[in-house]
């Protein structure tokens, strides 16, 4: 909503609601608010410290989409507003934070979030330069490859450290292994050149998410 009404429009989003004028922008801030009062909902039923820390992520949340006009990593600045479940889901249900668990899991999402939204930057990379606007992408260039492999290792070792200190069982870490080998597969195999296959690779990663989940269940149920 906020890039349509700063006239940021590429090819891939152009008919989106806002975008296509199927709805207008105080639509769209009316939708919005509905959605924050649910939010508010939800998060008033959890306990006082899971509140907080529930609305100390606004920050992130409303300068979040301004970032690609500012910086070269708005991909990072998503990475910390979209993880902050993470550490909103662990306070929830613990009342308080570990940081040696909840830290290196933070920032495992943080990279992944860099890995696979690079990945997905590179489909605007030819809109971004017309417009002017930043990614990680247009960072990146031809090194893309390279930093994504960098990003990938980072996350899979966050990973790797909240599971060990958390005490998670062995089916954990062969859910690693597993995830490892679709996130080099991911890596290794994109056209960065092509919209298409930069789409079909950024949707894999729900793969990789329900592999993560499933280990994390199966550690569990194993120690």
């Amino acid at each position: 909503m906020v890039a349509s009404m700063a006239l940021y429009v590429v090819e891939r989003t152009k008919l989106r609601p806002v975008a296509s004028g199927l709805l207008t922008p105080f639509q769209g801030l009316c939708f919005l608010g509905f959605q924050l009062l649910l939010g508010l909902g939800i998060l008033l039923q959890l306990n006082n410290y899971s509140r907080v820390l529930g609305a100390s992520s606004l920050l992130l949340v409303f300068s979040y989409p301004l970032m690609k006009r500012f910086t070269f990593w708005p991909q990072a600045f998503l990475g910390l507003t979209f993880n902050w479940g993470a550490l909103l889901g662990w306070a929830a249900i613990k009342g308080s934070l570990d940081p040696s668990i909840v830290l290196p899991l933070y920032a495992s999402g943080v990279f992944w979030t860099l890995v696979y939204d690079t990945i997905y930057a590179h489909q605007d990379k030819e809109d971004d330069l017309k417009v002017g606007v930043k990614s990680t992408a247009l960072r990146f260039g031809d090194s893309t490859k390279e930093w994504i492999t960098g990003f990938g290792i980072a996350c899979l070792g966050g990973l790797a450290v909240s599971g060990f200190n958390a005490e998670i069982g062995w089916p954990y870490y062969a859910s690693l292994a597993v995830a490892s080998g679709h996130l080099g597969w991911q890596i290794w195999t994109v056209d960065l050149s092509s919209r298409a296959d930069c789409n079909r690779k950024f949707v894999s990663n729900k793969w990789f998410g329900a592999i993560i989940f499933g280990g994390i269940l199966a550690g569990r149920l194993s120690s």
